[in-house]
């Protein structure tokens, strides 16, 4: 059975995602997308009329991409522990490329907010799908403090990528995760039924 290729667009879309997650927005133009892609620089305008479109359709993969990631997550684990254990391990098992790149919906997020013209509200979107998932579980351990909890939890893992990523130290990432396993089971709660 053959595979069929990817769209043009599609294959823009991924070639922008890997270019800006490996060095950034800023450096990634349009012509060098193109020729990741395998597509001429001219059919890139009819699919994106900006370098703004083409960026705000990665930050839109990359939720989607979470939002799958999330789902999966729920539907493989049974209890709201192991549901944000398993997320700790999931990231912490991509510690060789977060070294390298650091983690790939932290870094958008944070440059994007760095643009002249202020946070991309996509990009928002990303931290917020992490933050209100690990939200909803630390809920359904009948816990108050759900929010605050969330947001010590994405925290503690995108601080650990920042350092992994600067200092070149994957096995932060390792140390870290274990860590955090052992922080989440120490937080008392109660699953709802």
């Amino acid at each position: 059975m053959s595979q069929t290729r990817p769209g043009k667009r599609e294959r823009l879309v991924a070639a922008a995602a890997e270019m800006v997650y490996r060095q950034g927005v800023a450096p990634t133009t349009l012509a060098h997308i193109a020729e990741a892609a395998d597509v001429p620089l001219g059919n890139v305008y009819y699919y994106f009329k900006t370098k703004e479109d083409i960026v705000g359709a990665v930050v839109q993969t990359r939720a989607e991409q979470l939002e799958a990631i999330l789902a999966e997550l729920e539907a493989r684990h049974r209890t709201p522990k192991t549901r944000l254990k398993a997320l700790v391990e999931m990231l912490a098992d991509r510690a060789d490329e977060t070294a390298l790149y650091g983690c790939p919906y932290g870094t958008l997020a944070t440059e994007l907010s760095k643009r002249p013209d202020g946070t991309n509200p996509l990009a928002t979107h990303l931290m917020e799908l992490l933050i209100n998932w690990a939200e909803r579980q630390f809920q359904q351990l009948v816990r108050r403090d759900a929010r605050d909890l969330a947001i010590d939890l994405v925290a503690a893992y995108e601080g650990a990528a920042v350092l992994a990523s600067t200092l070149a130290q994957p096995d932060l990432m390792a140390r870290h995760s274990r860590r955090l396993r052992a922080w989440i089971d120490a937080q008392p709660g109660r699953p709802t039924a």
